[in-house]
């Protein structure tokens, strides 16, 4: 519907005289008195023509044609025009969704290759805490862009190569001669692998001699030293993968692609930088000089892509990663979810990337930003002892807390159930908690908020999709399956309408800006209309056999929006609690 009235608004305003293609920024309307929608744009539009604003909106109100779809058009000072939606056109639009059988009638968008790089964790180092907001954000925009019917390349971009390598595998070696190769496998304490290996090279100097010569054998494809290092990385994703399954997460081993997958291509980028100008030899180290950078002293800032001693940085690896994802994955849009203190970084590497003519500017190179979750005091969230709170630890406190909570509502329910209902509420509480945050922001972890049963919580939204799902089950029916025609008869019933038709609005909004809590909202908002709706007016009403149906079939679409909602998310819904 939005984007409907934004395009018949725009041509309103060309009708008007406003220059072509001027923006009309027709957004939802906050309150029910300013109407359904509200054009924003005219005020700045009729500064730029040098006329009054009030005037300037009246004249396009005149203009604007609408085919009936409106019940009235109103002009407020000092020039917005509010839209408010006939009822007629409201029910016609939502009985065709209700009778859709695909994607609650929300239209698929011409498909583009999308690829998304999210979560990467280092290898022989287990995944802590940090890990969570790029791996939970990127999942969900990543269901988002596929819901839509976008062909999306998940990217899991590890961190698997590096000069650390040489003592992992000197070390992992040593261990290795007193364990089969299946107890090998099972090692699970990777930072304590990684601490004890890290102190053998800084105390033990043979030991770090070897070090050094197997990370110039690994560089140099030995085949000892591959075999090792690709244990390495097994028994890392391995542990890895299971965070992912917990967290309902839908990355899996086969969207890993790490660092040492552009290794082959550095030289050779190195090499062509060279010889389009755009890399110079400064002490010995190769470097691009960016104008659009400034150093401390106002000059074009140095980025440094090969070092005096020959080694890459992660600099060089982030261009072939951008060149390799356009010219082999044929992308047409590239979205990182890496924090926000790599942005400098990156906007160096893609400057570089665009100068040497690797991506062209058509194709989109996005950097969605996050900030840290915080502890209570406002710093970095941490353990009590102040140590780094690893993932595993996390859910396994989560799934403890949640059953707690089951225990006191349902202390009849068999184990297996308790346990099941458990882990979904734990894993919906801390993903939606982290998801309804803006992502640009940071945010205070608050294990007590994001379990409770009221406020914009997980729980609060599967409790209201239980409460519709009862409604059915009363009467034996299912949500899929019932049928009925949807009559607006109150205001509350309109307002459900409304947010119901904008549900795609809401998904297009995720899919386009890399932020999911405008989908949280969307869903709490949703939740707290049915929730007093439901207070005031019965569904099963005996006595009316069509607006009990009316209401079941309205009842029906807001439980099945909820549930897919939940589900881009990557939130299991119970029937349940």
């Amino acid at each position: 519907m939005q984007l409907l009235i934004n395009k018949k608004i725009s041509n309103a305003l060309e009708d008007a005289g406003a220059p072509l293609g001027s923006f009309a920024d027709v957004r939802q309307s906050s309150k029910q008195e300013f109407g359904d929608y509200q054009v924003n744009g005219i005020m700045s539009i009729a500064k730029r023509l040098g006329i009054d604003s009030y005037t300037f909106a009246k004249k396009v109100s005149k203009i604007i044609n609408l085919n009936g779809i409106e019940k009235k058009i109103e002009v407020i000072k000092p020039g917005f025009i509010n839209i408010f939606l006939n009822n007629c056109f409201l029910e016609e639009k939502i009985n065709k969704i209700s009778v859709s059988n695909e994607c609650l009638g929300i239209q698929k968008e011409i498909s583009k290759t999308i690829v998304v790089d999210y979560s990467a964790p280092n290898i022989a180092k287990e995944m802590h805490v940090g890990h969570l907001r790029s791996t939970l954000i990127g999942d969900a925009v990543v269901r988002v862009l596929e819901f839509l019917g976008h062909k999306v390349i998940r990217v899991n971009h590890i961190g698997d190569w590096g000069t650390q390598f040489g003592m992992l595998i000197a070390n992992l070696e040593r261990i290795q001669k007193g364990l089969s190769n299946t107890a090998l496998m099972n090692l699970s304490n990777l930072e304590k692998f990684y601490r004890e290996s890290q102190k053998l090279y800084d105390t033990d100097k043979e030991f770090a001699i070897q070090a050094r010569s197997y990370v110039v054998r690994l560089q140099s494809g030995d085949k000892f030293c591959s075999e090792m290092w690709k244990q390495l990385v097994d028994i890392s994703m391995i542990q890895n993968q299971r965070n992912y399954e917990r967290l309902n997460v839908s990355l899996t081993h086969s969207h890993v692609m790490g660092e040492s997958m552009y290794n082959d291509m550095l030289p050779d980028i190195v090499t062509d930088l060279e010889k389009k100008g755009l890399a110079k030899q400064d002490n010995g180290a190769k470097v691009v000089f960016l104008d659009e950078f400034k150093n401390k002293n106002g000059a074009p800032m140095g980025v440094i892509i090969q070092k005096h001693d020959g080694g890459f940085l992660y600099t060089t690896t982030d261009i072939a990663c951008a060149k390799y994802r356009y010219e082999q994955m044929d992308a047409d849009r590239i979205l990182y979810f890496v924090d926000s203190r790599q942005h400098q970084h990156l906007m160096q590497a893609w400057t570089i990337v665009r100068k040497a003519g690797y991506v062209p500017k058509h194709v989109s190179l996005e950097h969605h930003a996050f900030g840290m979750i915080l502890g209570k005091d406002g710093r970095p969230f941490k353990t009590r002892s102040g140590c780094t709170v690893l993932l595993k630890d996390l859910l396994n406190e989560a799934e403890s807390r949640a059953m707690k909570l089951v225990e006191s509502k349902k202390p009849n329910l068999k184990a297996d159930e308790k346990i099941n209902i458990s882990n979904i509420i734990a894993i919906a509480a801390i993903k939606y908690s982290d998801l309804s945050k803006h992502r640009d922001t940071d945010y205070v972890f608050d294990w007590d908020h994001m379990l409770e049963i009221e406020g914009n919580t997980a729980l609060y939204i599967q409790y209201a999709y239980v409460r519709l799902i009862s409604i059915f089950t009363k009467v034996g029916l299912s949500i899929d399956s019932f049928k009925g025609v949807i009559k607006i008869t109150c205001k509350k019933e309109r307002a459900l309408v409304m947010k119901l038709l904008q549900f795609e609005e809401v998904i297009k909004s995720v899919s386009v800006q890399g932020q999911p809590h405008i989908l949280c909202n969307y869903l709490f908002e949703l939740a707290g209309q049915f929730s007093r709706f439901y207070e005031v007016y019965p569904i099963l009403i005996k006595q009316n056999i069509l607006l009990k149906q009316s209401r079941l079939q309205l009842s029906a679409l807001i439980a099945k929006t909820i549930r897919q909602g939940l589900s881009l998310l990557g939130i299991r819904t119970l029937n349940n609690i």
